[in-house]
């Protein structure tokens, strides 16, 4: 049998750093697993057999569980006529018209692959659309990996950024001031779903500042981008923004909108609708037919089963158990954001030692946690499984609060 220490091996032969972005282990408190064998529901198996109930869902694209039986049905009957071929099936205008009927803002949809193809494209049409360079980004948010918005300064020259302009998120007073600074070359605001900024406490974004958003558009043309790739059809089927109101220009959406097939989709109103016929978006793999049908599936089932509702109460119900343990056992813990996707963290813990502690200890239990990162709830989390997961968790806090270092 192949181990995880083993392919970790062979890894560091042939892969850089045995392996790149969020997904290397080194990244991840001590003893989460790299690699996994499958994944059944709300739960995963690493290549060591060792069973885990999963709040990380592929770091957010599992929506439903994994191995939805009416999305893999889906994509078993697509897959059976065809995925990548010589142009688009009729899924492309099926999951389109889908998109249009059902989130308010949206005139017309496009599709790509991940959250940056997503997020980039948004920024495009933006600039084609107003014929100005100046983008508004918020300190300290993710839109993707692409050299004009990743985190990582490495390989990125200062020319890939020479046009963002920072403000901080949540304060129309520093979006104002980035308004004004960008003068008559402001071509989009990006403003994320929600504030999920890493290591930091998560906010849902305030009327005042959604609305300040808005008029800016008002005042100055620019489109409003609202990046919902993290948090699309977890908050609102219509888009998370929705819940305050106001509603964007253009949007970008992934993660959650197929239930682990590769897809992701640009929706806008009618007045980027030209730009977004004119700029040169494209991938080989773009249109590929089994995502779409598996998007189709899962936007579907997650309104008929109230999916979203769903995924709260039981965000709820470990939020609520998690805020009971760290009270018995004295700890400072600190839970954030929507119940959908919480982020929890530890007061005074600067390093996240204490954090790595504690999802060292729930890993070791069964519990994937993340101890920086956003969580996950799925339509396949159960009352049972909470509960039990509330069990590993249990002994985690009662570990760490005894001062038992990380595994």
């Amino acid at each position: 049998m192949t181990n995880d220490s083993a392919l970790r091996d062979r890894a560091q032969r042939v892969i850089p750093g045995g392996m790149f972005g969020h997904l290397a282990a080194a990244r991840q408190a001590p003893g989460y697993p790299q690699f996994f064998e499958r994944a059944e529901g709300c739960r995963t198996w690493d290549v060591n057999g060792r069973s885990y109930i999963d709040f990380m869902c592929s770091w957010g694209p599992i929506v439903l569980g994994h191995h939805d039986p009416d999305v893999d049905a889906a994509v078993r009957a697509q897959d059976a006529l065809g995925d990548c071929m010589d142009g688009p099936s009729p899924r492309l205008v099926e999951l389109a018209e889908l998109l249009v009927a059902q989130i308010p803002h949206a005139d017309w949809a496009l599709f790509a692959k991940n959250g940056t193809d997503a997020t980039t494209s948004c920024v495009t049409i933006a600039r084609a659309a107003t014929g100005r360079r100046k983008v508004l980004v918020a300190r300290g948010a993710y839109h993707g990996a692409a050299p004009w918005c990743t985190p990582s300064q490495v390989g990125v020259t200062s020319e890939d950024r020479l046009h963002l302009i920072l403000y901080d998120y949540n304060d129309p007073a520093s979006l104002a001031e980035a308004v004004a600074l960008a003068g008559d070359d402001l071509a989009a605001i990006v403003v994320s779903a929600i504030r999920h900024d890493i290591g930091k406490r998560h906010e849902l974004p305030t009327v005042e500042f959604a609305r300040a958003a808005r008029a800016a558009y008002d005042a100055t043309g620019a489109a409003l981008i609202v990046d919902d790739v993290r948090a699309g059809f977890r908050l609102h089927e219509g888009g998370s923004w929705e819940l305050v109101g106001v509603r964007p220009d253009l949007a970008a959406y992934s993660k959650a909108i197929a239930n682990g097939q590769p897809l992701a989709a640009i929706t806008g109103n009618d007045r980027f609708r030209d730009a977004a016929s004119r700029v040169f978006l494209t991938g080989s793999f773009w249109a590929g037919a089994v995502p779409m049908a598996a998007a189709i599936a899962t936007l579907t089932k997650l309104h008929a089963v109230d999916g979203i509702g769903h995924m709260a109460a039981m965000g709820q119900r470990f939020r609520d158990g998690l805020n009971a343990q760290a009270r018995r056992y004295g700890v400072p813990l600190e839970q954030s954001g929507p119940p959908q996707l919480p982020i929890f963290l530890f007061r005074d813990d600067p390093d996240f030692a204490l954090g790595k502690a504690f999802c060292s200890e729930a890993v070791a239990r069964g519990v994937l946690l993340h101890h920086n990162h956003t969580l996950f709830l799925s339509v396949a989390h159960t009352e049972a499984d909470i509960d039990e997961a509330l069990d590993a968790t249990d002994g985690a806090f009662r570990a760490i609060a005894a001062g038992v270092p990380a595994r």
